[in-house]
């Protein structure tokens, strides 16, 4: 008896192709997980992501930086991993560093230790939150690299295209 809840993975069936997302990759033949269980894995890091980063942002306004810092960083991160339950983790470090998005992936791997030593090294609010809209915007930019034309929409979009 299958559930038919909103998230009923099961009725999805084929509709994302399997030669797309889901590759035979020999970390997800080790690990032994089937596509049900990388999509699992993929929603659960992209929601333990958002809360966590959600989290982090009420921290802040209640005044703690580092805490803010800390759980900021590791919701993106968690929800950066998340995608490797997609396309297998090698892979997506294979893609992270093609010429298309090298530099975008350089800006926010960086900036993400900027907003560490914005909250830890140098104890600075607004640092700290310069550095995590640099995340943010290198990330979106990181992300539309997958989306064809999608950086030119956009560049053409803010008038810069």
């Amino acid at each position: 008896m299958s559930s038919r809840g909103w998230l009923n993975l099961e009725s999805v069936g084929n509709v994302v192709p399997e030669n797309q997302f889901f590759e035979g990759e020999p970390a997800f033949k080790f690990l032994g997980l089937s596509k049900k269980a990388r999509l699992y894995g993929f929603f659960s890091c992209l929601a333990i992501g958002f809360v966590l980063s959600l989290l982090g942002s009420i921290v802040l306004f209640l005044g703690s930086l580092t805490i803010f810092a800390t759980l900021y960083v590791l919701g993106t991160i968690i929800s950066l991993v998340g995608t490797g339950f997609l396309i297998g983790f090698f892979r997506q470090l294979k893609l992270m560093f093609k010429p298309v998005r090298v530099v975008a992936t350089i800006v926010f791997l960086a900036s993400i230790v900027l907003v560490f030593v914005a909250a830890f090294v140098i104890n600075s609010n607004i640092l700290c939150l310069i550095f995590v809209l640099v995340e943010f915007l290198a990330y979106t930019w990181y992300t539309l690299s997958y989306i064809p034309y999608a950086r030119s929409v956009v560049l053409k979009t803010i008038g810069m295209g």
